[in-house]
């Protein structure tokens, strides 16, 4: 009998690309600012992207305001607020235009056929369940949870969202393990109540090279693809 009943994923790098919603947000923003900025769709959305690409995750719409030389916003500070306030709810009210990584459907018809499945994600309620609806996953999953439902003082790297899942799923921690991608968050809370970990790392990912604050924030194992979990579950099975 195997010793895990439970898998139970992150979302955001781990089943889908994180990188896909923030574009998919660019590009409603981007649409926003042809109507209402008279900005162009393509230049708007290429100054996004190069701000991405340059590592720009701070004050992001301040700068693309900026560099389009918007004269209602670059006169007034309170004004530019106001525009960015809007361009803020755009991005994150947008139906997000997102699909699972193949791998993620590939594993998740696999692992059903044998063990519980569940979610622990973070971020802003609202924009984490548009991005559920958006994947189609949510037939593969017995459980999830955004930790966000909880309050924010709850999210990762918190207990209490990897209890209220473990919980759902009638799973002890001990029979289970969380796969995500973000060392400095995913792993130690699961870790703090027993559950086995595994982080994926993928090179292109947002956190793929952000090192763990210590030993107790790192997984037990850790790969570069989906593909090898089900040789990882071998492993913590053994």
């Amino acid at each position: 009998m195997n010793n895990l009943q439970a898998i139970i994923f992150d979302l955001d790098d781990t089943l889908y690309s994180e990188r896909d919603f923030v574009l998919s947000g660019f590009r409603a923003v981007a649409n926003w600012g042809t109507a209402n900025l008279g900005i162009s769709q393509a230049q708007g959305y290429e100054t996004l992207f190069d701000l991405y690409q340059q590592g720009i995750r701070n004050n992001t719409f301040n700068q693309w305001l900026q560099i389009h030389q918007i004269p209602a916003v670059s006169s007034s500070e309170e004004t530019q607020s106001e525009v960015v306030a809007k361009l803020l709810d755009i991005y994150r009210q947008h139906t997000p235009q997102i699909d699972p990584f193949a791998e993620s459907i590939e594993l998740l018809k696999i692992l059903t056929q044998s063990y519980k499945i569940g979610l622990v994600s973070d971020g802003y309620l609202e924009v984490q369940q548009r991005k559920w609806a958006a994947l189609g996953l949510d037939h593969f999953f017995d459980a999830v949870v955004f930790s966000d439902s909880l309050g924010r003082e709850n999210w990762k790297p918190s207990t209490a969202p990897f209890e209220l899942v473990l919980e759902r799923l009638n799973v002890a921690p001990e029979f289970s393990v969380y796969i995500g991608d973000n060392p400095r968050k995913d792993f130690f809370g699961a870790r703090q109540l027993g559950m086995s970990t595994i982080q994926i790392k993928r090179i292109d990912a947002e956190y793929s090279h952000i090192p763990a604050p210590s030993l107790d924030y790192c997984a037990d194992l850790t790969f570069d693809s989906l593909k090898d979990v089900l040789g990882a579950i071998a492993i913590l099975n053994e």
